[in-house]
């Protein structure tokens, strides 16, 4: 069987070990117990921020029938509470409920695994965006005073993967807004952080209104580096979101550059870009499938 994308050996780079046993591994380093709702409190390094409000109150529906299947996580703090480790989307919607308990394994951890548990459980599930994932392993390296090479052993990440999210909490406020909210992929944002730092707001307006691929946005970030008296003034025309959005839906059938062009009566064309005849046959097969 194939492993799963995404974290590599996750969960099992925190707790050791070449297969990880998550029942074996909880027995003897923690415990079960129903606590009310009240001692618990979020984890105040959760890398999660945002919460879907409409999801939370399906939960709590489902919540007030079934009840909580999956017990949440804790970790006993030093002054009586239960501070979150995993579940939290659990536990805000058991409050949306009025239960008064929760079910939870009471785990007996330091803060880096706390902070690294957190972390991972999110990634592992995909609730994190780009720039929530970068932000965690921040904090992971400052407050765990962990070097880049120990965060990639601890979330088991490769080192490049690692330094790539990073890279992202350097760009400019607007572009890590874009990524958060959807506007651009982390593609997209890597491609903008190869431009010089002057010419990285103006490149992410002109990638979301010209609707451009990652590969047209590496491009013009290359072509701003080597030529930048001639890309001064690059055009800003706005174009419409949907724009980009078609362009993410093309390309994963088309390796080519793809560029929606619009005429000034409102119409226009989509530009797909080929080398030679054999490109044809391959867009072909790939429509064939």
């Amino acid at each position: 069987m194939k492993q799963p994308k995404g974290l590599g050996r996750g969960l099992d780079a925190i707790f050791g070990g070449d297969a990880i046993d998550l029942d074996a591994k909880l027995k003897p380093m923690s415990r079960m117990a129903e606590i009310d709702i009240a001692d618990i409190i979020p984890n105040p390094s959760q890398p999660r921020t945002q919460f879907d409000e409409e999801a939370l109150d399906e939960l709590a529906d489902s919540i007030r029938q079934l009840g909580v299947i999956q017990p949440v996580t804790v970790r006993k703090a030093d002054d009586g509470k239960y501070i979150i480790i995993s579940g939290e989307r659990r536990w805000r919607a058991a409050q949306r409920a009025d239960l008064k308990t929760l079910p939870a394994y009471i785990r007996e951890v330091d803060d880096e695994t706390l902070y690294a548990m957190a972390l991972v459980e999110n990634i592992q599930r995909q609730d994190l965006n780009a720039i929530e994932i970068a932000l965690g392993m921040q904090r992971l390296i400052d407050e765990c005073h962990l070097t880049q090479d120990a965060l990639s052993e601890k979330v088991g990440k490769k080192r490049s993967s690692v330094s790539n999210y990073l890279r992202l909490l350097k760009l400019p406020d607007e572009v890590q807004l874009a990524l958060k909210e959807g506007l651009i992929s982390m593609g997209h944002a890597k491609a903008i952080a190869g431009a010089p730092a002057d010419q990285q707001v103006r490149l992410l307006k002109k990638c979301i209104r010209k609707a451009m691929s990652v590969r047209q946005v590496e491009e013009t970030a290359r072509t701003l580096v080597e030529r930048p008296a001639q890309t001064a003034g690059f055009e800003e025309e706005e174009y419409p979101e949907s724009y980009s959005r078609l362009v993410e839906q093309l390309e994963p059938y088309f390796s080519q550059n793809i560029s929606i062009k619009r005429s000034k009566n409102g119409g226009g064309r989509i530009v797909i870009e080929f080398g030679d005849d054999a490109d044809i046959d391959r867009f072909i097969e790939r429509f064939s499938k």
